[in-house]
């Protein structure tokens, strides 16, 4: 046991989750107090011990669940309940000829396991479902998400869902909020016939090719860490829960930051205050710093290929606007137009980001991506207003399309700011190849980033908004 616990910890830091030496320690003091067999004690003890921030709660249930599918629950039955029973034992790894199987006999008891909750019934149903439809190969390298693809597609769960809705609604007169709830409850029975499943099909992988190589197919990169350009629909929905935490503990961290400021000496008030100790500056005196926060101007590239990246910037910067002492937002594709009004106080984000593509006046010609006749275009009508306490801010990847740069445009742009900052979503290895323009750009900017990920997101945020004054280093 000893042995799977600390694989399991390894794993949980290979997937980005920070477990110190200590908190290993802790976890193996609090399994101490609880029966191992338990595997909902273990899972939370676990849990409780080793996970400090809910983001990364998904990559600790992965790695529980393959590090300890072997451990039997008090609630499972043994693989001999299995045999006693008739049915093959997962390690054996043969499915029975179709002819022995009856797919309707199956499905009314899954119905029935459903429909009285018996959960040992519905995870009799499950093993058997695994080995009939699932057509599990021994020693193949995958994950499993393909084996439960070809079990749910002959189970025909919405089928199942409605059959089950219908039964439980009988001849009785619901109100529309009973059906709802009805209805949430019987979605909810479906997905545990899901993972029942998924999680017998885990099982028997860990048994085929072991703990660490299922772990390490399974393994995904922790929400902080995904790559906003190639995100999934899924890790776009993490992303978005994950972004008002984020912001929330940042903004905490920077108040308490200009909080603990200290300015620099005041020597008149320091020799004042020695006198009452026979002239021994034992209490120095020092000046209140009165930090400004900066005015920052973002410029978003919202063009197809930049649309998730500008979405994620917008969305994070706008909920760090207390930190800024004027934000206001511009949207181009070959045109740029102002889209402040857009992101006011208590409106839907979603909505501010559909009022952006239909209503703001981003295109001017073709729709293609022109970071020259933007520039040019901001500057006609927005260069007046640039201070030295302007900070502005560049999203994009700096893909032209191979039209001119106009780099001298930002270079007036650069001259009339305090600041210029680009934020670039590609890998630095790619800037300068194809019709990217970069290089052109980066040597009118005061810093460049390569921002992909909300992490990187984050640590640029935070050094923006940190009253320092210093220049921000160049990052490529």
């Amino acid at each position: 046991m000893l042995g799977v616990i600390t694989g399991f910890i390894d794993e949980l830091r290979e997937a980005g989750v920070p477990v110190s030496m200590v908190e290993a320690i802790d976890s193996m003091r609090a399994l101490e107090t609880i029966e191992v067999a338990d595997r909902i004690a273990l899972r939370e003890t676990l849990r409780a011990t080793l996970v400090k921030n809910l983001r990364h709660e998904r990559a600790f249930d992965t790695a529980f669940d393959v590090y300890f599918s072997m451990v039997p629950s008090l609630d499972r039955e043994s693989p001999t309940d299995r045999e006693e029973e008739g049915q093959p034992s997962p390690q054996q790894g043969e499915v029975p000829q179709s002819r022995e199987f009856d797919l309707n006999a199956l499905l009314e008891q899954l119905f029935q396991a459903l429909a009285e909750l018996d959960g040992e019934a519905l995870r009799r149903g499950a093993r058997m479902a695994v080995d009939q439809l699932a057509g599990m190969e021994p020693g193949r390298p995958v994950g499993g998400t393909y084996y439960l693809y070809r079990t749910l597609r002959r189970l025909d769960l919405a089928e199942l869902e409605e059959r089950l809705l219908q039964a439980l609604i009988g001849e009785g007169d619901l109100s529309e909020f009973d059906r709802r709830l009805l209805r949430e409850e019987v979605h909810s029975r479906i997905e545990q016939l899901r993972e029942e499943i998924q999680e017998e099909i885990r099982k028997r992988l860990v048994e085929d090719r072991g703990r660490d190589a299922v772990a390490r197919t399974l393994r995904r990169p922790l929400v902080e860490d995904v790559d906003l350009m190639h995100a999934s629909a899924d890790d776009l929905k993490d992303m978005d829960a994950a972004i008002g935490p984020l912001t929330r503990k940042l903004a905490a961290r920077l108040a308490r930051r200009r909080k603990k400021r200290t300015g620099r000496l005041d020597f008149r008030r320091t020799v004042r205050r020695s006198l009452a100790t026979g002239g021994v500056p034992a209490d120095p005196q020092f000046r209140h710093p009165r930090p400004h926060r900066p005015e920052v101007w973002l410029l978003c590239d919202v063009s197809g290929s930049m649309a998730t990246f500008s979405r994620f910037t917008l969305q994070f910067t706008h909920a760090m606007s207390t930190h800024f002492s004027r934000l206001r937002s511009f949207a181009f594709v070959d045109t740029m137009d102002e889209v402040t009004d857009f992101f006011g106080p208590g409106v839907d984000f979603g909505s501010a980001l559909q009022r952006v593509g239909t209503e703001a006046e981003v295109v001017w010609l073709d729709g293609h991506s022109d970071y020259g006749n933007s520039l040019e275009a901001f500057v006609r009508r927005y260069g007046p207003q640039l201070t030295s306490r302007t900070t502005v801010i560049v999203t994009g990847d700096a893909r032209n399309n191979y039209r001119p740069p106009r780099d001298q445009v930002l270079a007036e742009i650069s001259r009339l700011a305090r600041a210029v900052v680009w934020l670039n979503p590609e890998p630095s290895t790619y800037w300068d190849t194809g019709d990217s323009m970069m290089s052109h750009y980066a040597r009118h900017c005061s810093s460049v980033h390569e921002v992909r990920t909300l992490r990187q997101l984050e640590q640029f945020v935070e050094e923006l908004t940190i009253p320092t004054g210093r220049p921000i280093e160049n990052v490529r």
